[in-house]
């Protein structure tokens, strides 16, 4: 059985950040439909997954000349468009999780399959939080909505590798109680 390739499919490195990891629950923005979302970081130095991007960014703008074109009589250049990969040097200068990187943000309305290193479902909720590493399955599609045309970021599945530190200063429950001697517990 041949495996068809998708132009507008990226499996990102293994030294993807996730951000803003609303993976478990949808959370509506703005009032609009619910969607499960995260936002991917990625070091400038992992060029493979940076190119394999822009790639999938000229396919789905290609694959999606029709819908971007809309009742006009062009087709917008890609140049002018929205896009989704983002520059966090530019974009967050003062986040230092931002700094040498790169950022996409991915959203669905399904849930994404979460699963650890080995491929096995990941049920505990506490294993998947705003700072750990992993690689993501997204596809890059154009729209047409209400006068904005650009190119998304769909969020198919996520692979998480390795625990991070937390995001946004909030620790883990199990970071706090691991300790080796509870003295005071009854002081």
């Amino acid at each position: 059985m041949s495996k068809t390739e998708n132009p507008t499919k990226v499996i990102t490195g293994s030294q993807t950040r996730w951000s803003y990891a609303n993976v478990w629950d949808p959370k509506s923005i703005d009032g609009g439909t619910p969607k499960y979302s995260v936002s991917l970081i990625i070091p400038k130095s992992d060029i493979k997954t940076v190119a394999k991007i822009k790639a999938a960014i000229e396919a789905a703008y290609k694959e999606g000349e029709s819908k971007l074109k809309g009742n006009g009589k062009t087709v917008p250049a890609l140049s002018i468009l929205k896009t989704p990969l983002r520059d966090g040097d530019v974009e967050r200068p003062d986040d230092p999780t931002y700094t040498n990187a790169y950022f996409i943000n991915a959203n669905s309305a399904t849930s994404p399959g979460i699963v650890d290193a080995d491929c096995q479902p990941i049920i505990d909720r506490s294993e998947v939080y705003s700072g750990v590493y992993g690689r993501a399955s997204i596809n890059l599609y154009a729209f047409n909505s209400n006068g904005n045309k650009g190119i998304a970021c769909g969020l198919n599945n996520l692979q998480k590798i390795s625990d991070g530190e937390p995001l946004g200063g909030r620790s883990r429950a199990e970071d706090d109680f691991t300790t080796d001697s509870d003295d005071d517990f009854l002081a």
